[in-house]
C-alpha cells in the first residue's frame, strides 16, 4: 500500500479505541491510556419521539424506576444489535466521553469492536453500520473468544493450543486457538443474563415472590456459586408478593441459588465438553498443561473455576481482569493492525467483503 502522509497524520493525533459492545456492560479502551470507559449497556428513551435520554450508568439506575413516557432499554441482545438506532446513541456517548480524555480536539477515532463468533453477516453489519453512524473513522470487528485470549495473555501465536471460555451477559465463547487460529470454536446464547433469568424463575416458583432483573443480578454477585462454598450465604431479597400484591422480603441462601442456577451452568460446560470432543487429540493433550482460561464477567462466579475444573478434568484458571479481557484485547488488535489483521472479522457490505 502507498504511503499516504494524510492517513499517517490522522493515525497520529486520533484518540483509536477498542470496544467491548457487551450485552451486559460497554468497556472502552483508549490506545495508550487503558479501560477508561466500564458502564452498563442501557439507555433510557422517551416513548413517544425514541429520543435518548440517559446512557450507561445513570440509565441503568433509573431501570424498573421510570415514569410511563419513559423506557429503559438494553440495545443489545445476546451480544448483538436489537436496536440500531439506540445502540448508534449508545456508542456516540461512548466515543464522545472517550474523546474528552484527549487535552487536544481530535480526529474521528478508529474502532475495533468485539462481536460473538456466532454472529450472522447480518449482525456484523448492523454493529459496524452504527459505530459508522456514531462517528468513528473506521471500524473493524475482531470476533471476541479472539480478542479475549490476546487480552488474557494466552500464547495464541504459538504452535500449541490453548482454549478460552468467555462467558459474557449474552453469550459464552468458547475457542480452542493454535497458531493464532480458532481450531475450535462454540458461541452460545447462555450467559450471565440467563443465570438472572433462572434466579427470578426459581424464586418465583418457590416463593411466590417477583423480583426484578437488578435484584437478581446483585443475589448472583453476593450469594451466587457453582460450587459448594466454604461457608455458605444467606441474603435478603426483596420483591412483589404474587398472592397479595403486596411488597415482601425474605431471605434466601447461596445453596438455594446454586440449585437455581444449576441447569444453565449445566448447559456452559457440556458446550465447552462437546469442543474439547472435536479437538485434535495432539491439542488436548497441550490443554492438559495449559489448562483452560476463563474470561468475561462471569467468570466471576464463586467456585466456576473449581467446579469445571472438576467436570473437565484439565486446570481452569481465571484471566487476570477478566471483565475487561476483550476490550483489552481489542486494543492490542489496533495497536498492531498489521500483525493481527487476519485476527479481523470479514464484513460483507455492498456485495464485497470488508
Amino acid at each position: 500500500m502507498a504511503f499516504d502522509p494524510f492517513r499517517w497524520l490522522l493515525g497520529l493525533f486520533s484518540l483509536d479505541i477498542g470496544i467491548d459492545l457487551g450485552t451486559a456492560n460497554t468497556l472502552v479502551h483508549v490506545r495508550g491510556k487503558g479501560i477508561v470507559i466500564n458502564e452498563p449497556s442501557w439507555v433510557t428513551i422517551e416513548k413517544p419521539t425514541r429520543r435518548p435520554l440517559e446512557v450507561g450508568l445513570r440509565a441503568k439506575e433509573m431501570v424498573g424506576r421510570t415514569p410511563a413516557n419513559v423506557i429503559a432499554v438494553r440495545p443489545l441482545r445476546d451480544g448483538v444489535v436489537s436496536e440500531f438506532e439506540i445502540t448508534r446513541a449508545m456508542l456516540e456517548y461512548f466515543i464522545s466521553k472517550a474523546h474528552q480524555q484527549s487535552i487536544v480536539p481530535a480526529p474521528s477515532p478508529r474502532v475495533v469492536i468485539g462481536i460473538p463468533s456466532g454472529a450472522t453477516e447480518v449482525e456484523r453489519r448492523a454493529v459496524l453500520d452504527a459505530a459508522s453512524a456514531a462517528g468513528a473513522r473506521e471500524v473493524y470487528l475482531v470476533e471476541e473468544p479472539r480478542a479475549a485470549a490476546l487480552g488474557a495473555g494466552l500464547p495464541v501465536s504459538e504452535v500449541r493450543g490453548t482454549m478460552i471460555v468467555d462467558i459474557g451477559g449474552g453469550t459464552t465463547e468458547v475457542a480452542i486457538i493454535s497458531m493464532g487460529e480458532i481450531v475450535v470454536s462454540r458461541s452460545l446464547r447462555v450467559a450471565g443474563d440467563e443465570l438472572d433469568q433462572d434466579i427470578i424463575q426459581y424464586i418465583r416458583n418457590k416463593y411466590n415472590l417477583f423480583i426484578g432483573e437488578r435484584m437478581a443480578e446483585q443475589v448472583k454477585i453476593q450469594i451466587g456459586s457453582a460450587y459448594p462454598l466454604p461457608q455458605e450465604k444467606t441474603m435478603v431479597v426483596r420483591g412483589r408478593n404474587l398472592i397479595s400484591g403486596l411488597p415482601e422480603s425474605l431471605e434466601v441462601s447461596s445453596v438455594e441459588i446454586r440449585e437455581a442456577i444449576s441447569g444453565s451452568l449445566q448447559v456452559i460446560v457440556d458446550t465447552i465438553k462437546d469442543a474439547l470432543d472435536e479437538a485434535p487429540p495432539e491439542i488436548v493433550a497441550d490443554l492438559i498443561e495449559t489448562g483452560v482460561c476463563l474470561a468475561g464477567g462471569g467468570a466471576l462466579l464463586q467456585g466456576l473455576s473449581e467446579w469445571l475444573s472438576e467436570e473437565l478434568g484439565l486446570r481452569v484458571w481465571v484471566a487476570e481482569d477478566p471483565m475487561t479481557c476483550v476490550a483489552r484485547g481489542a486494543g492490542i488488535v489496533l495497536e498492531n493492525l498489521d500483525r493481527y489483521r487476519n485476527y479481523l472479522a470479514p464484513v460483507e457490505r455492498n456485495g464485497s467483503r470488508a
